[in-house]
């Protein structure tokens, strides 16, 4: 049987490959509020907060997670603990409204490699989603799934370079496992103004689904060492139509 041709299988190796070249030859800080992670572990005995608000629509239909809470914290040096709590909405291509609690994720950073001036620091970061929210409803996958990625960061002067990606593993009905993986690109323009762009990939996690590359552009606000605002929005450019867009508030201590 002929396999149905996928777009994204001739774009997400190629981001992939050449995230990894970029990092390996060549840094402000990854995450939120973009798709590609950095490898920086929360500091030693600190919390890093956020209070956000995400979301992707496309083909008439919307997933929103908001507000929510991302919870960051430093129990070990070069290691975070991470936990996401998030209030979902989801509605329209055909499907009814339904808003609830979602997936709550749980996850682990751990930096096994510092940045050194021939190598980028890297970090291992595993995460479990459980299946809290309401998957008849459409809040929740229904079953527990996995993502496991590695994620690298090159500074050079006032630019920061991350990249990386992994596989996610789902089991639930209807579902797929699939790879992912980005390229960001940040400067700090001042001590409070950082923007950044990046290249982003992810294969096709439903049955029916084709994955998506998109780009997506964004920018951390620092009022001071303490608090900050938090944006990105992008649109995918090959595969599967998707809008997506995040702001948070950001708070540390």
């Amino acid at each position: 049987m002929n396999r149905r041709f996928n777009p994204v299988d001739r774009y997400l190796p190629t981001v992939i490959l050449l995230t990894v070249g970029l990092m390996l030859t060549l840094s402000a800080i990854a995450g939120p509020p973009y798709l590609t992670d950095d490898p920086e572990p929360t500091d030693y005995q600190h919390w890093e907060n956020y209070l956000y608000t995400s979301g992707v629509s496309g083909g008439g239909a919307y997933n929103i997670s908001g507000p929510a809470a991302g919870i960051n914290y430093g129990p070990l040096p070069d290691t975070q603990f991470s936990a996401s709590i998030p209030l979902v909405s989801v509605g329209g291509g055909g499907t009814s409204a339904a808003t609830g609690l979602g997936d709550i994720q749980l996850s682990v950073k751990y930096r096994f490699l510092h940045e050194t001036n021939g190598w980028p620091q890297l970090a291992f970061f595993p995460a479990v989603n459980f299946p809290t929210g309401d998957a008849n409803r459409g809040l929740g996958n229904g079953r527990a799934w996995y993502q496991l990625p590695l994620w690298l960061q090159k500074s050079f002067g006032a630019w920061t370079v991350d990249a990386g990606g992994g596989a996610a593993l789902n089991s639930a009905p209807g579902t797929r496992d699939y790879a992912y993986g980005g390229w960001l690109v940040q400067r700090d323009l001042s001590e409070h103004l950082s923007l950044g762009g990046e290249v982003y990939a992810q294969g096709p996690d439903l049955a029916n689904d084709d994955g998506y590359v998109a780009l997506n552009f964004g920018g951390i606000y620092r009022f001071n060492e303490h608090y900050s605002l938090l944006a990105s929005a992008g649109h995918s450019f090959v595969g599967d139509e998707h809008l997506l867009w995040y702001f948070a508030f950001g708070w540390n201590w």
